[in-house]
């Protein structure tokens, strides 16, 4: 037989998660209805972001080249996160902390040039 008991905490958790998450979404808007502050008028409706309507359907699909740049940002993000903590403590871990660091940029230099190569990196 399972003890399940040893999860009842994880299972607090997450309902207390689900309890505030739920009320920090649905209790401003209860509150706006309830004080007057929910009266949409044409003023309030109106485009506020860019000042004018929008050209076209705003659920258009995005260009894929805006998901490429996203991804190799990310990459290349993710980089400098291990390279940072490498460089603080390249000294002490030696000569194959260095060599393994080394194929690692090496390794995307290599994405990039492909990336490159393959036109991820032109914009038209």
């Amino acid at each position: 037989m399972v003890d399940l008991s040893q999860y009842l905490p994880i299972l607090l958790f997450l309902g207390v998660a689900l309890v505030l998450s739920t009320a920090f979404v649905f209790l401003p808007m209860l509150v706006a209805r309830l004080t007057g502050a929910h009266k949409p008028n044409e003023q309030k409706l109106s485009e506020y972001e860019c000042g004018f309507p929008a050209f076209e359907d705003p659920r258009s699909q995005f260009d894929v080249r805006f998901y490429l740049v996203a991804i190799l940002f990310i990459i290349f993000d993710l980089e400098a996160a291990f390279l940072y903590p490498w460089a603080v403590s390249v000294f002490s871990l030696g000569w194959t902390a260095w060599f393994s660091m080394m194929i690692f940029i090496g390794e995307l230099a290599l994405g990039l040039v492909y990336a490159w190569k393959k036109g991820a990196l032109d914009w038209e």
